[in-house]
């Protein structure tokens, strides 16, 4: 991928929240809005859910698989959540990448965490705060697809995920999603700019320089 011709990196945009902020409304948000934007689609051991696409939302799979796929060293991160595990696979991510293409990521702040030990320079990281517990517990309650003891126990867990806010580059308040998608957006077309992933922009300056 190039931006007016000179050649780019892609870019790794983490997306985290507790349950329920809206961290996958808005990822679905941006990829239909962005057509260099692809969803990185994360191993898990959890089962599929009804509305849910084998490939598409996850490659599913059973523990002893996923426990190979560790052991090989096939993850960029992984993580445990409410008793399944989840986890990135690297060769496509890494293709993507070098290929100048971005990769979004809707992983919470152990699978953040595992990312920047591994590829720092290529993160960006946002995290999606609630507007108040009230609304949260609302949002939750609203989820049809969530028994009543699973809210309890996504709430529980809510205190400690947004703890780690200060861990991230970029922080914002989900009050109206329209906004929020926006200000992702932005975050997304001025990253897309750093110095260090316009690959090609050394050539181009020599060029400038040589007067061509």
């Amino acid at each position: 991928m190039s931006i007016n011709g000179i050649q780019r990196r892609g870019l790794m945009l983490v997306l985290s929240s507790p349950s329920g902020a809206g961290k996958t409304t808005i990822s679905r948000e941006l990829l239909s809005r962005d057509n260099n934007l692809t969803l990185s689609v994360s191993a898990t051991t959890r089962p599929r859910r009804p509305d849910e696409v084998a490939g598409r939302d996850y490659d599913f799979t059973d523990t002893v698989e996923f426990n190979l796929m560790v052991n090989r060293g096939e993850l960029l991160e992984h993580a445990k959540v409410f008793d399944h595990y989840y986890g990135t696979p690297r060769k496509a991510v890494e293709g993507a990448l070098t290929e100048g293409r971005d990769m979004l990521f809707d992983i919470d702040w152990q699978g953040t965490q595992q990312l920047a030990e591994s590829a720092r320079d290529d993160l960006v990281t946002v995290f999606i705060l609630p507007p108040s517990t009230e609304e949260l517990h609302r949002r939750l309650h609203s989820r049809a697809q969530d028994p009543e003891h699973v809210v309890a126990a996504r709430m529980a867990k809510a205190s400690d995920e947004i703890s780690h806010w200060a861990e991230y580059h970029y922080i914002i308040v989900n009050r109206n999603l329209e906004e929020s998608v926006q200000a992702v957006l932005a975050i997304l077309n001025a990253e897309r700019l750093r110095r260090e992933r316009q690959v090609g922009m050394t050539d181009f300056v020599k060029r400038l320089r040589d007067g061509q």
